[in-house]
C-alpha cells in the first residue's frame, strides 16, 4: 500500500469511505470548492492523502485543511487533518497518514481540534501536545429540547446493536423550524447584537477583523476574503449566520453559527462555529452566546454546542459555561509546532473556526428527505475522526 496525494478523481472512492462510517459525503462541486481554498493554494499543499493499493483503489484517507494564521503582523500557515478514515482492513496505517500530514512543508503548525476517543491516544505518540491547557478535553453543550436529545440517544443505541436499522429508519428527528432563519434574525436579537451580512473589504466587519488581527496573538485568518469563500460552500443547505456585538456603534465581538444534523438519527444542533471578541470587550462573548441560545428553539435546534473552548472563553462565559453539559473526557485538541516556534509567546485561543468543523458538519436536510440509497448498512463507530 502506497501513500500519495489526493486527487479530485478520487472523490468516488473517498466518498465511499465516508459512507461506510456514516459521515457526510461531499458533492463533486463541494470537493472543487474545498480545492479552491485560497490558503491551501498559497503554499500549493495537497487537499489530502490516500492509501492506494496495487489496483489503484483508495483504501484510506486523510484530509488536509490549510488555513492562514497571523502572528504579530506576520502571515503564517497551519494545517488541520480532517476525515481520517482507516478501515479495519488497513488498521495501523493511520499513523502513516498522520505523519505524512505532519511532515508537509510551509506550515508553522499542524493540529487537530476534533479527535474522538479512538484517535486521541495516537496523537501524543506523534509528539503532538494539547493545544491549550484548559478546555482541550471537553465541549460545551446546552440542551434545548431534552425529549429530542433523549430520542436521538435511544435511536443511536438501537443502531449500534443493529446497524442495518439505519437504512430502514431513514431520516429521523428532522428539524421542525417554527420560523425561517432570516425572519428570526430580523427581529429576535437583543440590544447590542445585530446580524452581520456585509463581508466586503470596507465593511464594519472588515474593521473588526483588522483590529482583532492587530492585537498580535496567533489567530486564524478571518478576513472578509476568507469569510466570503467559506460562505460559498455549495453543499450547505443554508450558510452559517454571523452575529456582531456593538459598543457605542463599534463592532467589538462576533459569533458564527449554523444548523447541523450529525447523522440521520440525530436531532438538529445549532453549532457555534466561532466566538471571539476584542481585548477589553469580553462581555461580548456571553451576550452573543445567549443570543444564540435564544434563537435555538425558534430554529428547531435540540441543543446548542460549542465544540472548542479555551480558558479565556470559559472565564468570559462564566455562569453560561457552568450551565452547559461538558461532553468528552479525552483530549480533542493536539498540535505540533515547528521546533523554532516559541509557543508561550503565541497566546493561541483556538475556536471551532480554527478546526475542521465548518467543512465537516452535516447540514440539516431541507424539504422532504429520501432514505439513504447505499450498498450496505453504515457503521456508526468509525475508527478515527
Amino acid at each position: 500500500m502506497a501513500i500519495r496525494a489526493f486527487h479530485l478523481s478520487d472523490v468516488f472512492d473517498v466518498n465511499g469511505l465516508h459512507r461506510d462510517v456514516w459521515w457526510p459525503e461531499r458533492s463533486a462541486a463541494g470537493w472543487k470548492w474545498l480545492d479552491s481554498n485560497p490558503a491551501r493554494r498559497d503554499i500549493e499543499a495537497p487537499l489530502g492523502w490516500v492509501l492506494e493499493n496495487d489496483q489503484g483503489r483508495v483504501g484510506a484517507f486523510i484530509g488536509n485543511f490549510v488555513q492562514r494564521f497571523w502572528v504579530d503582523g506576520r502571515l503564517e500557515h497551519g494545517a488541520s487533518g480532517f476525515s481520517v478514515i482507516v478501515p479495519s482492513a488497513h488498521r495501523g496505517s493511520a499513523g502513516k497518514l498522520i505523519r505524512t500530514l505532519l511532515g508537509q512543508p510551509n506550515c508553522m503548525v499542524r493540529y487537530t481540534l476534533n479527535a474522538n476517543p479512538k484517535s486521541a491516544p495516537i496523537y501524543p505518540h506523534l509528539k503532538m501536545q494539547p493545544s491549550h491547557e484548559r478546555g482541550h478535553d471537553f465541549k460545551l453543550a446546552w440542551i434545548v429540547d431534552p425529549l429530542a436529545c433523549l430520542s436521538g440517544r435511544l435511536l443511536r443505541m438501537a443502531v449500534n446493536r443493529r446497524p442495518d436499522l439505519s437504512l430502514k429508519l431513514g431520516e429521523q428527528l428532522n428539524c421542525r423550524r417554527t420560523e425561517k432563519v432570516d425572519k428570526v434574525l430580523s427581529r429576535a436579537l437583543p440590544r447590542g447584537v445585530r446580524r452581520i451580512t456585509n463581508l466586503s473589504d470596507i465593511s464594519d466587519y472588515a474593521g473588526f477583523w483588522d483590529a482583532y488581527r492587530d492585537q498580535g496573538r496567533m489567530t486564524a485568518d478571518r478576513s472578509p476574503e476568507i469569510m466570503r469563500w467559506r460562505m460559498a460552500d455549495p453543499d450547505l443547505t443554508a450558510p452559517p449566520f454571523m452575529l456582531g456585538y456593538e459598543i457605542d456603534g463599534r463592532l467589538v465581538g462576533y459569533a458564527q453559527a449554523m444548523l447541523s444534523k450529525g447523522c440521520s438519527i440525530e436531532p438538529p444542533s445549532l453549532e457555534i462555529l466561532d466566538l471571539i471578541a476584542l481585548d477589553g470587550a469580553e462581555e461580548a462573548l456571553p451576550a452573543l452566546t445567549q443570543a444564540i441560545l435564544n434563537l435555538a428553539p425558534r430554529l428547531g435546534a435540540a441543543r446548542v454546542r460549542l465544540q472548542v473552548v479555551n480558558g479565556f472563553v470559559l472565564d468570559a462565559l462564566g455562569g453560561l459555561a457552568r450551565r452547559a453539559r461538558r461532553e468528552g473526557g479525552w483530549g480533542h485538541c493536539h498540535a505540533l509546532f515547528d521546533a523554532d516556534v516559541d509557543t508561550a509567546a503565541l497566546d493561541w485561543r483556538p475556536a471551532p473556526f480554527d478546526g475542521d468543523y465548518a467543512i465537516c458538519l452535516r447540514p440539516t436536510p431541507q424539504g422532504r428527505v429520501k432514505r439513504p440509497n447505499v450498498h450496505k448498512a453504515p457503521q456508526p463507530d468509525p475508527q478515527f475522526a
